[in-house]
Formats: C-alpha cells, structure tokens, sequence
C-alpha cells in the first residue's frame, strides 16, 4: 500500500503540473471566468483542490493551516497559487514516505467541514478519498481549461505511468 500512495503523490505532483502549465497560458479574465464547474472558475477550483489538501493534511499531519470554508481563495493570483500548490505537493510527498504500513492501518478521527460530526475510520481508505479527490476537481479544471480553448491534456494515471511514473510502471 506505501507504493501504491506514493505512486498517487507522484502523479498528483505531475498532474498538478500540467494543469497550472496550461492554465498559465490564460488571461486573467479567463481564471476569473464562471464556466460553470463546482467551484465556478479554473481559478477557484485550483484554490479549493489546495484548500482541501490543507485542510486533510492537518488532519493528517497535525501541522499546517486548514482552512474554514471550502471554497476559500487562498491566492487571487496564479503565480502565488501555483507556488503554493508546489509547496503542498512536495509537503503530501515528504510525509507519504514517512509512512508505515502501521500507520496505514491505524485509525485517523476527523470532523468534516460541512458536517463537524466525529468520523473515525483507516487513513489508508481516507488517503485513498484524499487523492480521489484532488483527481475529481483536477477534472473539472481540465474540462474549464478545455472550455476556455485551452488544449486538453492527458492526464490519465496510465499515461503518468508510461511517460513520467516508470519507476511504478
């Protein structure tokens, strides 16, 4: 299970890149832009995929700020998120290989955001929900960025796996 996560931190971190690679081809008009996703704009839900990993993180690590409110705008600038968002990936990176198949099996209790009621479950089923779901919202980034006219990006695990992930291949 430690390869199978630190696989997903490491395609986390590449997808992440190439998302933010593209969207820095845009206007600042066009990351403002409602294109309709959950959180409205490519900007906006840039910020709350980073808003969510903090808020797990804390859970998670017991360090770090975690933010009150899912759709808080942590950055209102592309350039300050996008150097935020290399900080936290590299932060998910450094603790998941700190872990231990103990620690995967141990019990992580939490309150969620929306519904502060005490949830106690494994962290390895949570981290699973933890890179799930950055994958959910990196897909509504991508399909904003595409209806912006950006290009749309292959941004598969198994294209990660052959062109950049070969060690986990």
């Amino acid at each position: 299970m430690l390869d199978h996560f630190r696989m997903f931190a490491d395609y986390n971190r590449w997808a992440n890149r190439l998302i933010y690679a593209a969207a820095a081809e845009l206007t600042d008009a066009e990351l403002r832009q409602n294109r309709g996703a959950f959180f409205g704009s490519l900007l906006s839900t840039l910020n709350h995929i980073l808003v969510a990993d903090r808020i797990w993180m804390k859970r998670f690590t017991r360090e770090g700020d975690a933010p009150a409110s899912l759709d808080t705008i942590l950055h209102d600038d592309l350039s300050a998120l996008t150097a935020a968002r290399i900080a936290e990936d590299a932060r998910i990176i450094a603790w998941i290989d700190g872990l231990s198949d103990e620690r995967l099996a141990a019990a992580l209790t939490y309150s969620p955001v929306v519904n502060p009621t005490v949830i106690t479950q494994k962290l390895a089923p949570t981290l699973a929900h933890f890179f799930n779901h950055q994958t959910h919202h990196r897909g509504q980034a991508h399909a904003t960025l595409t209806a912006l006219g950006g290009p749309s990006l292959a941004l598969d695990l198994a294209y990660f796996l052959r062109t950049e992930g070969l060690q986990w291949a």
